[in-house]
């Protein structure tokens, strides 16, 4: 199970998607912006901008604002520079936490990280102090409401999946990073869309947490995740979605 897709799982119940989409607007630009950058302005050619593009429609950002984040990673046009970090730590109760940010001023996010974990009883880690407990997956998030258990296991292992793992109300696909597109896409022809679909760091092992841990973890999570410059958070709490409901 995981802390993680659960978490998303419950915010998009819960509307907070929508009522945060200037902020996905935010990390999708930047996204786009390096993905341009580092790989070219052509999706055909770059697999990590096609699939923040693909993000991005699903998100309905219009084509101009999509069109100009990438003009401005080429050098079409000017903007800001980007620089991309994940930074390891500790949550309340031993959490491992993996956070990727895009910042203009890393010395100004390491801080106000920092000053976030620590907070709600959390630590900045050294570098491979946790990232040796994460695998690279493809992960798309379904929730349980949406699809046919039988039909959705039997498209998610045609077209690559690793795994269909059951994580309370939702389903968890997993695969191999350079099956996503075709796992996501397949899921998507069903008349599915998603809960949550991206190229994540998937835990080996959890951390079960009850009580205040839990409390802590989850306004930790929430903190760190609506922090402008963070793009992704994960992490390997595992938390009873009736918890997360009601601290949520």
């Amino acid at each position: 199970m995981s802390g993680h897709s659960k978490w998303h799982t419950i915010k998009h119940k819960k509307g907070a998607a929508d009522a945060k989409r200037g902020k996905a607007f935010t990390r999708i630009i930047k996204e786009l912006t390096v993905a341009a950058r580092n790989g070219g302005g052509d999706p055909g050619s770059n697999p990590r901008l096609r699939t923040i593009i693909a993000d991005a429609k699903a998100n309905n950002m219009p084509r101009e604002n999509i069109e100009r984040a990438i003009r401005r990673g080429t050098g079409e046009e000017p903007g800001v520079s980007y620089e991309e970090i994940t930074y390891e730590g500790y949550g309340p109760g031993g959490v491992a936490l993996m956070i990727n940010v895009l910042t203009d001023n890393k010395n100004r996010t390491v801080g106000e990280i920092r000053h976030l974990l620590s907070k709600y009883n959390g630590t900045l880690g050294a570098e491979n102090s946790v990232a040796w407990m994460f695998h690279r997956k493809g992960q798309v998030i379904v929730e349980k409401s949406k699809a046919d258990e039988e039909k959705l296991l039997t498209i998610a292992l045609d077209a690559g999946a690793d795994d269909v793992n059951d994580d309370g109300s939702a389903w968890e696909i997993v695969c191999a990073p350079e099956r996503f597109e075709t796992v996501r896409d397949a899921v998507k022809a069903l008349g599915v869309e998603p809960a949550s679909a991206e190229v994540a760091m998937i835990p080996q092992n959890y951390v079960k947490l009850t009580g205040k841990d839990a409390q802590q973890m989850l306004k930790l999570f929430e903190a760190i995740d609506d922090h402008d410059d963070v793009q992704h958070v994960w992490a390997n709490f595992d938390i009873e979605e009736k918890e997360i409901e009601a601290l949520a």
